[in-house]
Formats: structure tokens, sequence, C-alpha cells
């Protein structure tokens, strides 16, 4: 059997109590519809006694699973058997100190870095878990997997089915809601795409129920197994700090599948006792998608040890139905109204002692053209964990001598388009891209200088502003 047996998945709710081996394919709880977590015997599977063990790891990266920034950390994510899992290299990305992004944070020199998942080969964090649920797949004997994206899942799921060869790939996304970066992936990787008339939330609908009434393998983020691979994201930055764990912890809110596959790690990590603290975490919304930040900043929703009072979220869902609101960002990979881990999410804020604010598309154009100005391009919805650390530095709530990681979640040619369009000198491109979203200005826009073609010009301008 290619899955070890000492792998399990439980019900969130625990009053539930349903619990399932690892072979099951489910994305909710066939007795009370919760999610599921992927759970471990640790008396069996005997992780290592100290995170210093994984050093070790880095003499055998000419093994494809040692080699892998996911599966370095094997012991900690074990629901697979070495042999059976699927790898492109995935996980070699870069946590890098900048001080120049620190200033503009209101940082101390030395205290604030980067994580840069941009530099998966997808180009985005979401090759992490989908190594773990394409791996799961392919372990049960999956033909075709599919998924309902903003773009980066799709570019993901394309490229490990490419890749690999072993399934197909049935993309859905919504009208006008994925930028051409991430769609000319999913389209040149070959994958099945399926454009619907509306948005992420109608796509995830739709796709949850093709899953299920064709049995194709659902890969988003629901997925139980797609956040055993997101935790990777941290064992790297405690490896990258010499396995010290950093203040704060700071992540873009999308479908929250990051902020949950973080706290699980550090709830696992504190249980083990391989750390002996956790990291606050903090979670960053668009303005125009801050389903969290309402529920969680302006109505009181908690986890609450488990009884979380979901009424509240049904009555804040038959708002946005009554008042017909959609989720409207340039931030397109976290433009979703109602994200599938958001009960998970209020897990990690409880175990992490987490706060969760929101920030403008301006905010969040302005400090992705500060992280680019400091060397790591990101998309924009990257840029909401820095204008987010910004925010709650301006707010006291960060201390500025504090160590703070802030997740870059993808890279900056996931969506050129916004990029020109915030350096652009042309004022109708800038206000047909980025004034429709309520941008006024770009306070940091490094625009081309227009020159004649002629030497004596051209030598004048670069004098003049070089």
């Amino acid at each position: 059997m290619p899955l070890n047996d000492f792998a399990y998945q439980r019900c969130l709710n625990h009053q539930c109590g349903y619990t399932c081996g690892p072979e099951e394919a489910r994305t909710a709880c066939p007795k009370c519809g919760d999610l599921l977590d992927v759970l471990y015997d640790w008396n069996r599977s005997k992780p290592p006694s100290s995170l210093k063990y994984f050093e070790e790891m880095w003499s055998r990266r000419n093994e494809p699973l040692r080699f892998s920034g996911i599966y370095r950390f094997h012991e900690l994510l074990p629901f697979a058997k070495p042999e059976t899992v699927v790898t492109v290299g995935e996980g070699q990305t870069l946590l890098q100190q900048s001080d120049f992004v620190g200033t503009y944070v209101g940082m101390k020199p030395g205290r604030l870095y980067l994580q840069y998942e941009g530099m998966n080969p997808s180009g985005s964090f979401k090759d992490n878990g989908m190594s773990a649920a394409f791996t799961h797949a392919h372990a049960i004997g999956a033909k075709r997997a599919a998924c309902a994206s903003t773009g980066n899942t799709s570019a993901s799921l394309a490229m490990y089915c490419a890749a690999t060869r072993l399934m197909k790939a049935v993309i859905f996304i919504g009208s006008g809601k994925i930028s051409y970066g991430k769609l000319s992936q999913a389209l040149d990787y070959g994958a099945l795409t399926v454009q619907i008339a509306g948005d992420f939330d109608d796509a995830m609908a739709r796709v949850q129920e093709i899953s299920r009434d064709l049995g194709i393998y659902l890969v988003n983020s629901v997925n139980p197994f797609r956040l055993e691979g997101q935790k990777s994201i941290m064992f790297r930055v405690l490896e990258a700090l010499r396995w010290e764990v950093p203040d704060w912890i700071v992540v873009p809110g999308g479908n929250l599948g990051n902020s949950s596959a973080f706290g699980k790690a550090f709830m696992e990590l504190k249980e083990l006792g391989l750390i002996d603290r956790v990291p606050r975490l903090a979670v960053i919304n668009a303005s125009g998608a801050d389903t969290l930040f309402e529920l969680f900043e302006h109505r009181g929703l908690r986890w609450n040890g488990g009884r979380a009072n979901m009424s509240i979220v049904d009555h804040y869902y038959q708002e946005l139905d009554q008042l017909g609101r959609k989720a409207s960002t340039i931030a397109s990979a976290i433009e979703i109204n109602r994200p599938v881990n958001l009960r998970k999410c209020l897990r990690a804020l409880e175990f992490c002692d987490g706060v969760v604010r929101q920030v403008t598309d301006q905010e969040m154009l302005d400090a992705k053209a500060k992280v680019g100005a400091g060397g790591f391009g990101c998309e924009p919805a990257s840029a909401a964990s820095v204008a987010g650390a910004r925010l709650l530095r301006d707010q006291g709530i960060i201390g500025s001598d504090e160590r703070v990681v802030c997740i870059l979640t993808g890279h900056q040619l996931k969506d050129p388009t916004a990029t020109v369009a915030y350096h652009t000198t042309d004022q109708e491109q800038f206000n047909k891209v980025l004034g429709s979203r309520g941008v006024k200005r770009a306070s940091f826009a490094n625009r081309a200088v227009a020159v004649p073609n002629d030497l004596g010009e051209i030598i004048k301008a670069i004098q003049l502003y070089s």
C-alpha cells in the first residue's frame, strides 16, 4: 500500500468524531459536512526529536525526496511512503532578509524577512500543496484531477499533470477573473479549461459538484492533503532562521489555506516538542474581498475551542447574496468571498494569537512596488502581506524590533498587466486597469523616459535621471 497506515483523516468537528483511513478521497465529513484534517499516530511514525535532524537532508539532495523542499521534511507529513511521493523539485524557495522593504514597513534593520514562494516551478506557493495532493491522488489511482481557480491553482495542477503524465487536468475559472499570466500556464500545459459565467465562488461550487458526480479527484485546498504540503513553507522558514521561531508570520488571506496550514504546522511542532513557542499570525484580506476581516474583527467570530458560532457566517453570506456583492480586487489570487478553509483558519488564529486586517488595492500596489524595487517582484496578492505588516506596525501591534516574516505567495510575472499599468505613463491604461479598482496614484512608479532617437538627447536623459 502506497499510504502509511499510521496516517488517518478526522473531522474538524470533534463532537462528530468521524475518522477514515488515508486512502479515502474526501473533501468534507460525510456525517456532518465539516472539513477534514490529516493526522498521524506520532508514536508509530516516530518523527525526529530535533528539527536539526533535517540539516542532514541537505547532504542527500541527490535523492528526489530530499531535493524537494516539501519532502525534505517528510517525517512531518508522512502520509505517503517515500517511494511513492510525486515531486518535480518544488520548494526551492528563499527566505530573504530585506532592510529596504523593512524601512518601508517601519522595522528596525535586520528584522523583516520575505519568504519568496514565487521561486516554485509554477511560480507560486500552490506547488507546495499540489505536490502533496497529487501524491495522494496518484496513490489512490486517480486518473483525472480538477480545481476551481483564480489562476495559481490551475497553473500548478496543470504543470504537475503535464510534467508527470500521470493524470489529466480539468480546470474551472470564472468569467474575467483570471490574469493572462496564469491562464497562459494552464493552456500551455494542456489542461482542459472550462470558463463559467460567474466568479471563483461559483466555480468552486460547480467543481465540487462535478468532482462528486464524475468521480474526479478535487485538488482545491478544501482537500486536506493540500494543506499538508503547505505546512512545509513554515518548515523552510524555521530552517532558514536556524530553527528559531519568528515573532510574526504575515500572510495574504484568500481561501485561507496557507493560514490554516501554518497554524497546523505550529500546532504539530509544539505538540512534538520541536519548538517551545509559536509566532503570532496576521492574515491580510484585500478590502474588496474581506470576509475573514468582517467576520473576525467586526462580528466577533472566533474558533472558541471548536465551538465557533457559524450562524454568524450564515447570516453574513445571506447578506452578500441579498446585496449581490461579489469579491472585487486587483489581487485576483485572493478575490474570494467564501473561503473554504474558514474554520481551519479560525483555529490557527486562536492557536497563534492571531489578528486579521484588510488593505486596499492602493496599499497593495504601493507595497508591491517597494518589494519590486527591493529586488523581489511579486504578484499583487503577495504584497498584501507587506502592506498588512506596515498597517500593523502603524497601529503599534507589531513592534519595530520584532522579527517578522512576510509571505510572498507568487511571482511578479503572474500578473504583468497590473505591474505595467502601475508604472505606465499612459493615463488611459492606468485608469482602465487600476483606476476602476479605486487606485488613484502610483506612489512609487518607475516610469519609462521618452526621448527622441538622438544620441545627444539620450545622453542628456541618462545624465538627468540616473
